[in-house]
């Protein structure tokens, strides 16, 4: 299977020019070690920005182009970026019913990819995710979401606590999947604005913002496999509230 690179800028006047042009950046990887008046420039750039900056080694930065990267590589989103705070006062006046995905530390492109297909086709308004610590947005992320990250908003924050405090205050009810939890999917009342977090595939959810969550549920399993792939019971969560909000 061929794996798709994302579209990268290389070079410090590149890079530096594509800060100053807006254009929605992914990633900055920088070379260990550097200082001086580029390293200054380049973090009073992103001063105030949430595109993360990455020290790595020259090795890495080598493979990452053909040519002469002088110390900085950037990777390109393939779909723009929105805040939180300037997306959700809108999906509250056009549905005045948000449904929301929060992603902790979601990693694989893949799982991404799939968890933002199944978000476009169940109604979901806006994903969510941290600026560190989550899956790239690269071309086989979008391909893998048969278009829908092209389609959903996708609001990067610098804390996920944050944002999901300003949610609450909007008065969206914030769930979290807990295989210990008591109440089960199907018993919530997700018919109100409604938001779920989604923990990493490995760790699940962070105890810091599962401190948020108005209700932790579980979802029913029947076998003996620990548990759901992470997109496959993202989808669940999302077809339940689907059943809720449109049946009859």
């Amino acid at each position: 299977m061929k794996i798709e690179k994302p579209e990268i800028i290389y070079g410090k006047h590149p890079v530096l020019d594509a800060l100053d042009a807006g254009q929605n950046l992914e990633k900055i990887f920088i070379l260990q070690g550097t200082r001086g008046t580029f390293e200054k420039e380049l973090r009073a750039k992103l001063k105030g920005s949430i595109i993360p900056l990455q020290y790595v080694p020259k090795e890495k930065l080598n493979k990452m182009t053909s040519g002469n990267h002088q110390g900085v590589v950037a990777y390109v989103s393939p779909v723009p970026y929105y805040a939180l705070e300037d997306v959700l006062p809108g999906i509250f006046e056009q549905s005045g019913n948000p449904l929301l995905l929060f992603l902790d530390r979601i990693t694989d492109v893949r799982n991404l990819g799939a968890i933002a297909r199944s978000a476009e086709v169940l109604g979901a308004h806006a994903i969510v995710v941290p600026s560190k610590g989550s899956a790239l947005i690269t071309p086989e992320a979008v391909k893998t979401s048969a278009g829908a990250l092209a389609r959903i908003p996708l609001c990067r924050v610098g804390s996920m606590v944050n944002a999901l405090e300003l949610a609450k205050e909007s008065g969206v009810r914030i769930f979290s999947s807990e295989l210990g939890a008591e109440k089960r999917l199907q018993d919530l009342d997700l018919s109100g604005p409604t938001a779920f977090i989604i923990g990493s595939e490995d760790e699940g959810v962070s105890p810091a913002v599962a401190a948020l969550a108005d209700e932790p549920f579980h979802i029913q399993q029947f076998g003996t496999t620990d548990s759901l792939n992470v997109s496959v019971a993202t989808g669940i969560m999302l077809y339940e509230t689907a059943r809720q909000r449109h049946s009859g």
